[in-house]
């Protein structure tokens, strides 16, 4: 009985340690999404965002990743660069997810500038041993044709020579659709959440599936155990701060 008592307090214990601190003992692989507005939930509830349901989806699905969502409303590729390094050392990502680069076409930044920054994320991410899934995004027909095939050769060019998974189009179906697009005309609503998700989704699986594959064989954390049975660690984490829309 003396022992069977000492056990209960010590779950107890455990229990109200993750419950206080439950980022700091979730030890499960993090997937990193570093986007902008269109990832930071931009005029939606957050949990209606295609990242939040990201995660709702890796849980249905058996994955085990969080997600660390530092997309932030206004980012561009150079600030994204400059924040990537901090991100990398503190969550230790094993997938990153880069959608980042609408903000400098809208504001006709360089492409040549545009591109330099998302090759420097990509390598950054690699070297941190991460997995890459670039995202790609298209300009309005407004900004014209030369101009738009310009900037989406970008992403196209980005994934051939670093050889890096991509996501032609975010706003794949969605984008040009009155029904599916707030009054702005640039960003997703609610009900194309969904949409945008599995644009990312089919790209991202693969991805996901190798990172798995690869720590099958690992031993068996008892802290991520413990956390799990418990129910206390977060599937979704948002880092980012507000900043200018989009």
């Amino acid at each position: 009985m003396f022992i069977i008592r000492r056990v209960v307090i010590l779950l107890l214990w455990v229990c109200g340690t993750i419950a206080a601190s439950p980022c700091e003992s979730d030890e499960r692989p993090a997937l990193l999404v570093l986007g902008d507005s269109l990832s930071a939930a931009y005029g939606l509830p957050m949990e209606k965002g295609w990242v939040h349901l990201l995660a709702q989806r890796l849980e249905q699905r058996g994955y085990s990743h969080r997600i660390v969502n530092a997309s932030t409303s206004g980012e561009t590729s150079r600030g994204g660069r400059e924040r990537l390094p901090a991100l990398l050392k503190r969550h230790e990502p094993q997938v990153v997810v880069i959608e980042l680069g609408g903000n400098d076409g809208l504001r006709g930044l360089p492409l040549e500038r545009l591109k330099s920054n998302l090759a420097m994320m990509i390598r950054q991410a690699r070297e941190s041993g991460a997995r890459v899934l670039l995202v790609g995004i298209q300009m309005p027909p407004n900004y014209g044709p030369e101009y738009t095939r310009r900037f989406s050769a970008v992403y196209r060019e980005l994934s051939e020579e670093m050889m890096v998974a991509l996501v032609p189009f975010l706003l794949e179906g969605v984008a040009g659709d009155s029904t599916l697009m707030q009054p702005d005309g640039m960003h997703a609503t609610a009900a194309a959440q969904p949409k945008l998700l599995n644009s990312v989704w089919k790209h991202l699986e693969p991805l996901l599936r190798e990172t798995t594959e690869n720590t099958e064989s690992d031993s068996v954390n008892p802290a991520l155990v413990t956390a799990a049975i418990l129910g206390q660690a977060p599937s979704f984490v948002f880092v980012a701060s507000e900043s200018d829309p989009q």
